[in-house]
C-alpha cells in the first residue's frame, strides 16, 4: 500500500476557537487593512482589523441577545460578500455553529438543511432569499427569527445586542475549544440527500496554521491580497476565508461573476482561487477574442510557446531560442492576460475538479503559477496542494503538513489528518461507512509518485465497466473535452456497453464569437448541434481527448444535446459538480441511441 505521512509544522493544541482571530489581529495591527469593500462606482473602501473586530463583536452580541446559546445553529444564505465573513466570525464569537446555504438553493433544499441542522436563526442576504425561506417556514418550526442583510438585518442585530456585556460575550465561548463544532456544511447531494459535514474549530485552525507554514510565499508576502468570488457556502472558499484572516491577508469579495474581470482590474489581487472551469473560460475567451481580431495564429503560437516554456522548467531550463520567443510573446500576449487578472497575480489555487496539464502549463508559461490542490468538504478542503518551490503539473501536490494519505489496494484515496471531519451530523451509519479504522475513505481514485505527490485518476463510483470488461475512468476524457471552446459540459457513458460514448453540450456564451470567426454567423446554437462543420470540429476534440487513453477506453461515438447542464435545471450542484445519476436518467434515450 502506497502511503505518504507529513508531520505537522504548527504546534498541536486544543486551545482557542476561530473567535480569537479578529481580536488577535485588531490587537496586533489595528490600522492595517483587513478587507476592501466595493462601493458605488466600483470604488474600494477599506476596513481595518480594529473596525472588523468591533463589528464582529457588535453582531455577536446581537446573536446572544436573540437567545443563541453555545452550540446553537445559525444558518447563513448569502452571496460571496463582506457580510458573509462578518456573520461567520460573529456567529463563532457568540459560540454558535454556522450552517451555510447556497444562495441558489431551492425551497426544498433549504427546508432539509434547516430541519436537519435544527437551525434557530437564519441570516439571509436579500428579500428574494427571504421569500425562498418563507415558502417552507411553516415546515421548519425550529427557526425563531430571520435577519435580512439588505433590509438592515445586521443593524437590527447590533441594536438588540447593545446591552450585552463583554463578559457575557466572553462566556459564550468559554466552554469551547478546537474540538468544538464550528460549522455544518451540507454536501452537494450528487447521489442523494445532502449530508451535514461537521467541521470543528480545530479542523480550520490546525489546517490553516499548517498551510500558512507551507504556503508562506503565497500568503505572507508584503501586500498579499485575494479576491474571493467562489461561493462561500463551499468549503474551498470558506477555508481560504479563514486562511486570509489567520494570515492577515487583505480580502475582497466579488458577488457578481459578470463583473469579475473589472473587479480583478480595480482590486489587483496577488493570488486567487478558482475552479478549473474559470481558467478554461479565461483561456477560451482570450482565444476567441484573438480569433475575432484576426490574431488567432499569433495566440496559438503564443500558447504553444507558453506550454513549451513551462514544460522546459520541469526539465532544467528553457533554451535560448525558447526564452527569446517567450520574451516576445510576453509583450504581445502574456502581459495582456496578466493585466486582465489585475496585473499582480502570481499564484492561483485551483481545486474542485482536475485542471489538466495543458492549462496548468499554459498559465505557468504566462507567469501565473497555478497551485492545483485536492480536497473534499469532509477534509475542510485541502488534503494536498502543489507548493511554490516545487510544482508538479498534472498532480495535486503532496499532502499538507499534519495530513496522511494512503492508496488502498483498489486505488481509493484514504485520508487521515488535522482537517478530516469528525462525523456527519445525526447520521451515524454514513459516518461509520466513511471513516473506517481511523481513515476517511474519499471515494476518489489516485496514485502517489516517488516524491509523494498525489495524482487523481477518477471517482470510484464513476468507474465504467464496458461489456468487454474494460474499466474506464471517465474524468480524464471529460476534462480534455471540456477544454475545447465550444464544449460546455460532457458526460462519458458506456457502462455495460460495447464501447465508450459521450453526451456533449455546447457553450452558449462562446458560440457567437466562435461562429463569427468560422463563417457560421447565421447559424443558431440549436442548429449548430447538427451542423457538419461543428461536428467535424468536435470530432477533432474527441480525437485529442482519446490520445490520453487506450483504444479500448476511447470515445467511439458522441451526440450533442440540446440545452446545457446547469444548476438551474438540476443537472449541476451549486459547486458545479455533475449529477450523473440525474443526467443518466433523463437522457437514457440519447444514450441508447449511441448503441442502436
Amino acid at each position: 500500500m502506497k502511503a505518504k505521512d507529513v508531520a505537522p509544522l504548527a504546534p498541536t493544541t486544543t486551545e482557542g476557537t476561530l473567535a480569537v482571530l479578529p481580536r488577535r489581529n485588531a490587537a496586533a495591527s489595528p490600522t492595517d487593512h483587513a478587507f476592501s469593500r466595493k462601493g458605488p462606482g466600483g470604488q474600494w473602501t477599506h476596513v481595518t482589523w480594529a473596525d472588523f473586530s468591533a463589528e464582529v463583536t457588535a453582531v455577536a452580541k446581537g446573536f446572544v441577545a436573540s437567545g443563541i446559546q453555545p452550540g446553537d445553529r445559525i444558518a447563513l444564505m448569502c452571496r460571496t460578500r463582506y457580510e458573509w465573513t462578518l456573520v461567520d466570525f460573529a456567529a463563532w464569537t457568540a459560540g454558535a455553529v454556522v450552517v451555510p446555504i447556497y444562495e441558489t438553493s431551492s425551497p426544498e433544499q433549504v427546508e432539509w438543511i434547516l430541519f436537519d441542522s435544527a437551525a434557530r436563526i437564519v441570516v439571509v442576504e436579500s428579500p428574494r432569499h427571504r421569500e425562498t425561506l418563507e415558502e417552507v417556514r411553516d415546515r421548519v418550526p425550529g427557526v425563531e427569527d430571520v435577519f435580512t442583510i439588505d433590509d438592515g438585518g445586521l443593524d437590527r442585530l447590533k441594536a438588540v445586542g447593545q446591552d450585552v456585556s463583554d463578559a457575557a460575550l466572553e462566556g459564550a465561548t468559554a466552554g469551547l475549544d478546537r474540538t468544538s463544532v464550528a460549522t455544518i456544511i451540507y454536501t452537494s447531494g450528487t447521489t442523494g440527500r445532502p449530508k451535514g459535514v461537521q467541521l470543528t474549530h480545530g479542523n480550520f485552525l490546525d489546517l490553516t496554521e499548517n498551510a500558512i507554514e507551507k504556503l508562506g510565499a503565497v500568503v505572507l508576502t508584503p501586500g498579499a491580497a485575494t479576491l474571493l468570488f467562489l461561493p462561500l457556502a463551499h468549503v474551498f472558499a470558506r477555508f481560504v476565508e479563514v486562511l486570509c484572516v489567520a494570515a492577515s491577508v487583505r480580502t475582497g469579495h466579488a458577488p457578481d461573476i459578470k463583473e469579475l474581470l473589472d473587479d480583478f482590474g480595480s482590486f489587483r489581487p496577488t493570488f486567487v482561487l478558482a475552479v478549473p472551469r474559470v481558467f478554461e473560460k479565461i483561456f477560451n475567451s482570450a482565444e476567441a477574442k484573438a480569433a475575432a481580431g484576426g490574431k488567432d495564429k499569433i495566440f496559438h503560437r503564443a500558447a504553444t510557446v507558453a506550454i513549451a516554456y513551462s514544460e522546459a522548467l520541469d526539465h532544467g531550463h528553457p533554451g535560448l531560442g525558447l526564452r527569446l520567443q517567450h520574451a516576445l510573446f510576453d509583450k504581445l500576449v502574456y502581459g495582456k492576460l496578466r493585466a486582465a487578472m489585475g496585473g499582480q497575480v502570481r499564484y492561483a489555487v485551483s481545486g474542485g475538479a482536475p485542471l489538466g496539464a495543458r492549462l496548468g502549463h499554459f498559465f505557468r508559461g504566462i507567469g501565473v503559477n497555478i497551485l492545483e490542490g485536492y480536497g473534499l468538504t469532509e477534509t475542510t478542503a485541502p488534503v494536498a496542494v502543489n507548493i511554490p518551490d516545487k510544482v508538479k503539473i498534472g498532480t495535486v501536490g503532496p499532502p499538507l503538513p499534519g495530513t496522511s494519505v494512503r492508496i488502498a489496494d483498489d486505488g481509493e484515496i484514504l485520508v487521515k489528518g488535522v482537517g478530516v471531519f469528525n462525523a456527519y451530523h445525526a447520521n451515524e451509519s454514513a459516518t461509520s461507512e466513511a471513516i473506517r479504522d481511523g481513515w476517511f475513505h474519499t471515494g476518489d481514485l489516485g496514485d502517489l509518485d516517488d516524491d509523494g505527490y498525489l495524482r487523481i485518476t477518477g471517482r470510484k463510483k464513476e468507474i465504467l465497466v464496458t461489456a468487454g470488461g474494460k474499466n474506464v475512468a471517465p474524468a480524464v476524457l471529460e476534462d480534455r473535452l471540456r477544454s475545447h471552446p465550444l464544449v460546455s459540459q460532457c458526460i462519458v457513458v458506456g457502462d455495460q456497453k460495447p464501447f465508450i460514448g459521450a453526451l456533449v453540450t455546447l457553450d452558449a456564451e462562446m458560440w457567437p464569437l466562435w461562429a463569427a470567426t468560422h463563417g457560421l454567423e447565421n447559424v443558431s446554437l440549436e442548429d449548430a448541434r447538427t451542423h457538419p462543420k461543428v461536428l467535424e470540429v468536435l470530432q477533432h476534440a474527441v480525437d485529442r481527448a482519446n490520445e490520453a487513453v487506450s483504444k479500448a477506453e476511447s470515445i467511439r461515438k458522441f451526440t450533442v444535446l440540446p440545452g446545457d447542464f446547469t444548476e438551474a435545471n438540476g443537472y449541476l450542484t451549486p459547486s458545479l459538480k455533475m449529477k450523473r445519476n440525474v443526467v443518466m436518467k433523463d437522457f437514457a434515450d440519447e444514450v441508447e441511441k449511441l448503441y442502436s
